[in-house]
């Protein structure tokens, strides 16, 4: 069986489970490497409410902030 080091988890970013198999150890934050790439829907509502800021708070384009603000998040250049 795989001894376990007592490491801060900001040192780690991954640990071996005992049958060898790496396993990945949540980032200081809550997220993992994974979710670094998918924006969560806090994020992606904070975007939309600042697109519709952005815009002069007009009503009737929630739809269209909401999707402009994932593909925002989603980008290559934002990540």
């Amino acid at each position: 069986m795989a001894k376990q080091t007592t490491s801060s988890p900001r040192k780690r970013t991954t640990t071996k489970k005992p049958n060898g198999d790496v396993a990945e150890v949540p980032k200081p934050n809550g997220r993992s490497q994974a979710d670094a790439v998918d924006p969560t829907e806090d994020d992606i509502r904070l975007r939309a409410y600042h697109r519709y800021l952005e815009r002069g708070g007009g009503h009737g384009a929630d739809f269209d902030d909401w999707v402009e603000a994932e593909r925002d998040l989603k980008s290559p250049r934002h990540n």
